[in-house]
């Protein structure tokens, strides 16, 4: 199998942002082999962000844009507006800024721990990790043949472990039902911080989540002449929890159209509690020869 070379210890230092203002930070890039910085990247340096400007209250909520592609050589500014904070409920804007130009938006909104109604969609009735085995990744034999920016793409999950439910072939090019579910943990001691492991979920949703738009269509995300790039990126924390055991995410893509492709995802704990949603549009083309070649034929 394909082996990560980065550790939790790397990612802890990828995500650590420098404090250059009251409400301004710096943040690392790291080269995944692609000309863009990983979108999970910069959106969980953005989480983080705005929630160092907030005290004894957790993110509930977060919507976000990608406005332009990330520089991987380049440092990545951070600039938080304290919109508002009231009693319960206090709101953040933050834009991530790369060359003078801004590359991302993100708006967040933080409450007070209180009580309240709970209800909540089962979690699926699915194998469990240990059942799965094999954990996603690209065998070894495929790796030979792939091109060094796309080995070091895949060398992006680092400390994280995938195991899929309904098995996972990378170059598989059969259509499917646009539905997905994975195990995910992450190899390493995150700690008790709310506001870390709410950043490090918001990393990880951004995995595999677009690439379940592809899978009605026979399309391999590792396909040369696949375009895909995230447009948004929305998250709903609904309780709280700590990244030290596996995790479910669950995803389905209810559409495609226009050149875009619409995700959602749950995640659930051991337990089957749901400790977050999401939802995420990404752009989805193919590349010009490819649709030519298709008409021709």
């Amino acid at each position: 199998m394909a082996k990560n070379q980065h550790t939790f210890e790397d990612l802890q230092r990828l995500l650590s942002l420098e404090q250059l203002e009251v409400n301004l930070f710096r943040g690392a890039s790291r080269d995944i082999g692609t000309s863009r910085v990983f979108g999970g990247q910069v959106l969980a340096q953005a989480v983080l962000a705005a929630g160092l400007t907030v005290e004894d209250r957790n993110m509930h909520s977060l919507h976000s844009y990608f406005l332009r592609a990330g520089d991987p050589e380049a440092s990545i500014v951070y600039d938080v507006d304290r919109s508002r904070d009231g009693r319960s409920f206090s709101s953040r804007r933050v834009v991530a800024i790369q060359h003078g130009r801004p590359i991302f938006n993100l708006a967040a909104s933080f409450q007070v721990a209180e009580e309240g109604l709970e209800h909540q969609f089962e979690s699926p009735d699915v194998p469990g990790p240990e059942e799965l085995g094999l954990a996603m990744e690209v065998r070894e034999l495929e790796l030979e043949h792939l091109p060094q920016k796309l080995r070091r793409w895949l060398d992006r999950f680092g400390p994280w472990e995938f195991r899929a439910v309904r098995g996972d072939d990378s170059l598989a090019r059969a259509p499917k039902p646009p539905f997905q579910e994975f195990w995910f943990r992450l190899n390493g001691d995150p700690g008790d911080d709310p506001l870390m492991n709410r950043a490090l979920l918001a990393y990880l949703s951004d995995f595999h989540l677009i690439g379940t738009t592809t899978l009605p269509h026979g399309i391999s995300w590792m396909q040369e002449e696949l375009v895909m790039a995230s447009l948004d990126h929305a998250m709903w924390f609904h309780r709280e929890c700590k990244l030290d055991d596996w995790f479910l995410y669950v995803c389905d893509s209810p559409s495609t159209s226009g050149g875009r492709g619409l995700a959602r995802g749950m995640i659930y704990d051991r337990q089957g509690r749901l400790v977050a949603s999401t939802a995420q549009e990404g752009m989805i083309r193919l590349r010009r020869e490819k649709i030519t070649k298709e008409k021709r034929s």
